[in-house]
């Protein structure tokens, strides 16, 4: 118990200055929570209100099911949860409460009695991983779907279907947590659990959506993302942000109103544009299919599965055509779960992590009103650039501790029990790359 206590209270310490922090900073990083969450949540609690302006209508109205939707629909769930607290603080604080609460569950869960070190490690990056990333990590939908992941990634081998159900939930929130789970279903052997769970999710979500007449839009957060410019945060904007902020004809950043970013363009964008989508889809089959064949030359789940989800989740962000600065909160799960199997080959890319949580934080909110110009100021774009290569390096990084991950050999048993059971062992991860 000596380590839990002081996990405890490094807990609230952080999430209580990380919630301060979003009053006192620039640029609204709680934005998306007063302006989006509560707005949409408040209004399509209460038939017969209009979500767009909420005024009076003849109809009822309910983004996802009664009109197309930037989110999956189970996101409403936190979004209309935060009202239980909100009658008596606010609807941004509710906000806020409610996912440090998610992340307490998974936290406590993480670091059990604290007899495993790399638990404990694994907490205290998420803890430094929080505070660097900042604002926007809490006042996000993202932010509430990391702790389903931890659990979920926590608990494959020993509760799959458990697993599948909090990533499938996560999944229907918000789509990147469907890396981890895909490549749980590559490394997992008992991969019926996985199907079961996230079919019996995907029906319990889609069936009440369908019965309610919003069969149309049951996957309209995906044709809504793939149709997208770029966004001026993403790996790809890169070069057109440079060309913005120096001026050259044709290169520009705008507000696209419709999904309610910034986005940039340039000589060239569109084929670009119409690239991304299926080049990122095409990676991410590329390193599934490499786990897969390391998977049958005799990969274990515990040298195999964390590098392989970091590579999944880190492809989602570096080429994807939209680059929201809570992205980066995806990381933190596949990272914790590297650091609790096998924490000194973990550190580098923890590190590395860090530092883009803290480059993040530093771009948005501290000088992203440098960002928002036409021609964004130069200091800004080489701070996002800079973000934006070391997501790349992370990437790359990754695929290439899943090549070289090693085949042919048995785990020693303390790795895995360490993992399923949170007690501590004397070795960690031998057969890890």
């Amino acid at each position: 118990m000596r380590r839990v206590v002081p996990l405890l209270i490094a807990f609230v310490a952080v999430h209580v200055t990380v919630a301060v922090l979003g009053y006192q900073q620039p640029n609204e990083p709680m934005g998306d929570v007063y302006l989006v969450y509560e707005p949409w949540s408040r209004c399509a609690l209460f038939g017969g209100i209009d979500v767009t302006s909420c005024t009076r209508s003849t109809t009822w109205e309910w983004p996802g099911i009664t009109e197309k939707w930037i989110y999956p629909q189970l996101a409403f769930v936190p979004m209309t949860f935060a009202w239980v607290f909100a009658w008596a603080i606010g609807y941004t604080p509710a906000w806020a409460l409610t996912v440090s609460l998610a992340n307490l569950v998974a936290f406590v869960i993480l670091v059990g009695k604290g007899r495993s070190t790399g638990r404990v490690v694994a907490a205290w990056f998420w803890l430094a991983a929080i505070l660097l990333i900042g604002p926007v990590g809490l006042y996000r939908i993202d932010g509430i779907t990391v702790p389903f992941a931890i659990l979920g990634s926590i608990w494959l081998v020993r509760r799959p279907f458990v697993a599948s159900v909090l990533l499938s939930i996560a999944v229907w929130m918000k789509v990147w947590p469907a890396a981890i789970l895909a490549a749980g279903l590559i490394v997992v052997r008992r991969r019926l659990s996985l199907v079961w769970g996230a079919v019996a999710v995907s029906l319990a979500t889609v069936i009440p959506v369908v019965a309610l007449g919003g069969a149309p839009f049951v996957l309209g957060f995906v044709g809504d993302q793939t149709s997208r410019g770029i966004q001026m945060e993403a790996p790809v904007g890169g070069l057109y942000m440079i060309l913005a902020s120096f001026y050259v004809p044709g290169s520009e950043v705008y507000y696209d109103g419709g999904v309610l970013t910034f986005q940039v363009t340039g000589p060239g964008v569109e084929p670009v544009i119409a690239i991304m989508t299926p080049l990122m889809l095409l990676v991410i089959a590329g390193v599934a299919v490499v786990g897969a064949r390391k998977l049958w030359a005799g990969a274990t789940f515990v040298t195999l599965f964390p590098p392989l989800s970091l590579a999944l989740v880190t492809a989602f962000i570096a080429l994807n055509k939209v680059g929201s600065p809570q992205y980066y909160v995806w990381v933190f799960a596949p990272v914790i779960l590297g650091l609790m199997i096998d924490r000194r080959r973990w550190y580098g890319l923890a590190a590395l992590t860090l530092v883009i949580a803290g480059l993040t934080q530093w771009m948005y909110p501290m000088v992203y009103d440098g960002l928002m110009a036409t021609h964004p100021a130069p200091f800004p774009v080489f701070l996002l650039e800079a973000r934006n290569v070391l997501a790349i390096v992370l990437m790359v990084w990754a695929i290439v501790r899943v090549v070289r991950v090693p085949v042919g050999r048995v785990a020693r048993p303390g790795d895995l029990r360490e993992f399923v059971t949170g007690r501590r062992t004397t070795a960690i991860a031998a057969t890890a790359d």
